[in-house]
C-alpha cells in the first residue's frame, strides 16, 4: 500500500521498541515517519501543514495521549488520531472516541488494522482542512460585503423576491437588484442555490421573515 503525497505518521509512544517497530512499519507502507517519547516532545514541534495523522499511546509518564488530545483541541490543531494501548482501557478508549479519534487499537497492534486506520486518519485529516480553508475563504469573501448588501445578501437566502426585500429595508426593487447582484459578484456565486450554500458555510443566519 503506499501512500499518496507521502503524508507524513507521527507517533508518540514512551517505548523506543514500539517507536522503533511502528517507524519502520509505516515507512514500508509509503508514509514519512516521525517518532517522539513523550507529549511534551511532540508540542515542541512546530505545527506541519502537509497531509498527515497522529498513532499516540495512550497511558505515557507525564502528559497522556489523552491530555495531548485535548491540547491539540484546545489550540485549534485540527490531526486526526490513531490511539493504541496496551492495556485494553474501556473508559480510555470512550474518551479517545468522543473526543474524535479516529480509532483506538489494543497491542500488539495488528498490522494491517494500523495501516487501514492511519489511511483513514490521513484522509480525515486532509478533509477537515480543506473544509477549514473553505470556511475562512468565504467569510473572507462575505467580510468584503456592504452593511447594505450583507442585509440583502441574509434576506436573498431566504428565498424573498426582489420586490420583498425592497419593502422590508425601504429601498426601490432597483436598488435592491444593484445589490443583489454585487452579493453574487462578490461571493462568487453563479445561482441562488449556490448563494444559500455559501451562506450556510460562512455561517450566515438568514434574516427572520
Amino acid at each position: 500500500m503506499i501512500a499518496p503525497a507521502r503524508a507524513r505518521v507521527f507517533v508518540v509512544d514512551d517505548d523506543s521498541s514500539v517507536r522503533k517497530g511502528l517507524s519502520r512499519l509505516i515507512t514500508k507502507a509509503g508514509y514519512e515517519a516521525e517518532t517522539f517519547n513523550s507529549v511534551r516532545d511532540f508540542l515542541a514541534r512546530p505545527s506541519y501543514d502537509g497531509p498527515s495523522c497522529l498513532v499516540l499511546d495512550v497511558r505515557m509518564p507525564g502528559l497522556t495521549g489523552l491530555d495531548l488530545q485535548e491540547a491539540l483541541r484546545a489550540a485549534g490543531r485540527r490531526l486526526a488520531i490513531v490511539f493504541i494501548t496496551g492495556w485494553g482501557d474501556v473508559r480510555a478508549s470512550v474518551a479517545a472516541m468522543k473526543g474524535g479519534a479516529v480509532d483506538f487499537l489494543t497491542k500488539p497492534v495488528d498490522e494491517g488494522t494500523l495501516l487501514a486506520a492511519v489511511k483513514h486518519a490521513v484522509a480525515r485529516t486532509l478533509a477537515e482542512r480543506r473544509e477549514l480553508a473553505r470556511v475562512t475563504e468565504v467569510r473572507e469573501h462575505i467580510a468584503t460585503l456592504t452593511p447594505r448588501e450583507a442585509e440583502v445578501f441574509a434576506l436573498v437566502v431566504t428565498g424573498m423576491l426582489n420586490k420583498q426585500i425592497g419593502d422590508r429595508l425601504g429601498i426601490v426593487e432597483k436598488t435592491v437588484k444593484v445589490h443583489r447582484a454585487r452579493v453574487m459578484e462578490k461571493m462568487q456565486a453563479g445561482s441562488l442555490a449556490e448563494l444559500v450554500r455559501l451562506a450556510g458555510t460562512g455561517g450566515v443566519i438568514a434574516a427572520r421573515l
